[in-house]
């Protein structure tokens, strides 16, 4: 990896993730010792005779630091505050007991431990050490070497008031060590000052040139306006440059509302660096989309026969409908869904004029997304709908590698006709069952504000987002939110 490739890891974090692996692996080898059956045996001598278990224990640590990591303990704002710092150690382990039990129950497959004791002996040691390192320890560490060991110099593009607002704050009240080294922005004079001192030093094709002159960590993206083309040109071209990259725009202020984001100094920032779209994640992906869609085909097939049934009895027609969608790059597949609504002979011109003429306005302001013809739809189509289990169907097309379990939803031909270039983005992953938007609304967040919450999603999906997403549809699901 590059200098500039590892500089994209702030070091504060790098000796948190050190720390959390060591200590959540020593947690847990004093667990399985304490409850080893060989109690004749000394430390050395039992991991001596079980070395296996130690590989087993290493991989859960690193999975538990990953866990750390997607429930917010190294985002500097949860750092610094003592209350949210154990939160979200008492969250992040509750999460991880799940992993806990999995391996607890492989150790017990070789007679070894007690899996519920090696799991309550575990969380009443790396707890408290937990607290006692991160938040007494590290923290502490971290307030004292901020403007030294732990500075990080950052470069702001453009000039939006998001950006001018971080700036003054990062000036005046900066106690998480960000140094400003100044402004790029290619519509204002060079050496102009933009804000307490601050200027412009240079035009975006002088970036590459500046992170090394002035040994910058971070770019932060400061663009507001109601160009999102231009805006992500520049995120493109600030992502190419392999280096840590964050977001603070009024045009990307649904993310902040609905997704819970770091914050530099309470101002929230979206980290938009290109980190998991690869192969091996992609990979990973798509073992979790065979394995968790085909078990719930299994378990939810009476479900799914009852709902077969209902819906054959409601009207005439067929059971599923099946309509052409648009994929990922725009390669067309079969949508199924179970019908929730009386047939019509053709297409409902009427519904897709007002969808094309919604999304040509980009209504924003508590407008649906959804447009529906409520006269034609079912009985038990209106029950289903509302929970969303029309879309089991859907598990089938993710069997089939049409679809994944989560991602942006898929698009008709005539959306994609009409969407603006930006938009058409979304179609670079494959599209998902669930996604960001809908466990933060379904039906009730806008179509702009839905475009833009799956592009947060390509972003920064990875497999543990994902689960994240699934665990979270189920309650959104149950409780009816914005489905309709």
């Amino acid at each position: 990896m590059s200098r500039l490739g590892l500089r994209k890891i702030p070091k504060y974090k790098i000796v948190f993730a050190i720390a959390d692996i060591s200590t959540i692996f020593i947690c847990f080898i004093l667990a399985v010792y304490i409850h080893r059956k060989e109690s004749q045996l000394n430390l050395v001598q039992f991991f001596t005779l079980n070395d296996s278990l130690l590989y087993i224990l290493l991989g859960l640590s690193i999975v538990l630091t990953i866990i750390f990591q997607y429930n917010g303990l190294y985002r500097i704002n949860i750092v610094l505050s003592r209350a949210a710092h154990f939160a979200n150690i008492i969250k992040s382990q509750y999460y991880g007991a799940l992993n806990i039990v999995l391996v607890s129950l492989l150790i017990q497959s070789y007679n070894i431990v007690d899996a519920r004791l090696i799991i309550f002996t575990y969380l009443l040691i790396a707890v408290p050490t937990l607290y006692l390192l991160r938040v007494e320890l590290l923290r502490v560490l971290f307030i004292q070497l901020r403007n030294y060991s732990f500075k990080r110099n950052v470069i702001i593009v453009g000039d939006g008031k998001s950006g001018k607002l971080l700036a003054a704050k990062l000036i005046l009240e900066n106690n998480i060590g960000i140094e400003i080294a100044g402004f790029v922005n290619d519509d204002r004079e060079i050496n102009e000052e933009v804000i307490n001192g601050k200027r412009i030093i240079g035009r975006l094709n002088d970036l590459s040139r500046l992170i090394t002159e002035l040994n910058i960590d971070e770019i932060i993206v400061a663009i507001d306006g109601e160009n999102h083309e231009n805006l992500f040109e520049v995120l493109d071209f600030c992502k190419s440059q392999n280096i840590n990259v964050r977001l603070t725009s009024e045009l990307f202020e649904i993310v902040t509302r609905k997704v819970d984001t770091e914050k530099y100094i309470d101002i929230p920032v979206i980290d938009v660096s290109a980190n998991y779209n690869n192969r091996v994640t992609l990979s990973i992906k798509r073992l979790i989309d065979i394995l968790i869609s085909f078990i719930a085909i299994l378990v939810l097939s009476p479900v799914i026969l009852i709902i077969a049934l209902l819906v054959k009895l409601s009207s005439s027609g067929p059971v599923l409908f099946n309509q052409v969608r648009i994929g990922r790059y725009g390669k067309p597949f079969k949508f199924y869904k179970f019908r929730s609504m009386k047939v019509l002979s053709g297409e409902d011109e009427e519904r897709k004029q007002k969808m094309i003429e919604f999304m040509r306005n980009n209504i924003t302001n508590g407008s649906d997304t959804k447009i529906i013809n409520d006269d034609r739809v079912t009985w038990i189509g209106k029950v289903i709908r509302k929970t969303s289990i029309d879309e089991l169907p859907q598990l089938f097309n993710v069997l089939k590698g049409e679809m994944s379990l989560v991602g942006p939803r898929p698009c008709l031909p005539y959306e994609y006709d009409n969407y603006d270039e930006w938009q058409k983005r979304r179609l670079s992953a494959i599209p998902g069952c669930t996604g960001v938007w809908q466990i933060c609304g379904r039906s009730s967040v806008s179509f702009k504000d839905s475009i833009i919450l799956d592009l947060y999603y390509i972003n920064n999906m990875s497999p543990w987002f994902d689960l994240q997403l699934i665990f979270r549809t189920i309650p959104a699901m149950l409780f009816l939110r914005g489905g309709k």
